[in-house]
């Protein structure tokens, strides 16, 4: 990647600079992520052993909690730290890294909405050809473009980004490497690089969006013609749930990603930031999982197995 930046390491301003806050807010980021990383490891071991759950939709789910984990680590972690030592230096490369991983998962993860929406769509409305429309092998091939997708992007924006040279500051006032305050530091003409998160951002959210509305326009006429009060009731509450954590989710990249630099309040910015960086990963097994009758059928056999393991042994 070409740099004609001499700047070799970023200083980031971080949430606060009063010291009476620091603790309070590592303490709330540290059980935050302790409960992130337990929901989402939690869930893909579940997942990974009971065999009820090997299925389409537990496979994206399992992918989801991996992905939702996998972007909030490439973050939060270091939060936490500049909060406990005060260390806010960023090497350069280790900025270009947090932000190429933390673009790819949280790509992926928009394209898996996608993906799990439209295997709603194939469960409800064609539920006799579900086994032959969603089979493990079309799953995994979703699931790999899903991964495919979110990383080719991250190239994109990471080049994008730091072929701009840094000459004049290097402060970042935010508290991870993200692309609004990075192109606010730069000395380079960003135009084109702001045309170019525009148009690809705006791209990918739009076939994601496309992909989730048409699916679940789909499903509300088939709920709606549903006779069972019962069955339109439950398929409602999932639709609701999940649409939830969608509008959620693309609601927060929007107003991050496509408005123009000069529209960003870094304050604002960051409250946003910590929402979808930390607080949406956090809330992602809840949403979509823990209300689940069978991952709780399966959380309860895991725990009866446990209890009688340690029984065993004492």
């Amino acid at each position: 990647m070409e740099n004609s930046t001499e700047v070799t390491q970023f200083i980031l301003v971080g949430l606060t600079n009063k010291p009476e806050l620091q603790i309070p807010f590592f303490l709330i980021f540290f059980l935050i992520f302790l409960c992130t990383l337990t929901g989402n490891l939690g869930m893909m071991g579940l997942i990974a052993l009971d065999s009820r759950l090997h299925t389409p939709m537990y496979l994206f789910l399992s992918n989801l909690s991996l992905v939702d984990f996998a972007y909030s680590s490439a973050v939060t972690p270091k939060v936490m730290s500049g909060l406990l030592t005060g260390d806010k230096v960023m090497p350069y490369n280790a900025c270009a890294s947090q932000f190429f991983f933390f673009v790819g998962f949280i790509t992926t993860e928009s394209f898996l909405l996608a993906s799990m929406a439209y295997d709603r769509y194939a469960a409800v409305c064609k539920p006799l050809h579900y086994p032959t429309t969603m089979t493990t092998h079309k799953c995994a091939r979703l699931t790999t473009g899903c991964y495919v997708c979110g990383f080719l992007n991250a190239s994109i924006h990471t080049g994008n980004i730091f072929r701009l040279s840094f000459c004049k500051d290097n402060v970042v006032d935010h508290f991870f490497c993200d692309a609004p305050p990075l192109l606010a530091l730069s000395c380079s003409d960003t135009s084109i690089s702001e045309m170019v998160i525009f148009f690809v951002v705006g791209f990918n959210i739009f076939i994601s969006i496309l992909v989730i509305l048409v699916s679940y326009l789909f499903i509300f006429v088939t709920i709606l013609r549903m006779r069972s009060s019962e069955g339109r009731q439950k398929a409602f509450s999932t639709c609701a749930s999940h649409l939830t954590a969608v509008s959620i989710f693309y609601g927060s990249s929007i107003f991050m990603y496509l408005q123009p630099s000069s529209s960003h309040a870094m304050g604002t910015d960051k409250m946003a930031s910590v929402f979808y960086t930390m607080v949406i990963p956090m809330l992602n097994p809840v949403v979509y999982s823990l209300r689940n009758k069978e991952v709780k059928n399966a959380f309860t056999k895991a725990v009866g197995k446990a209890k009688s393991s340690i029984a065993l042994l004492l």
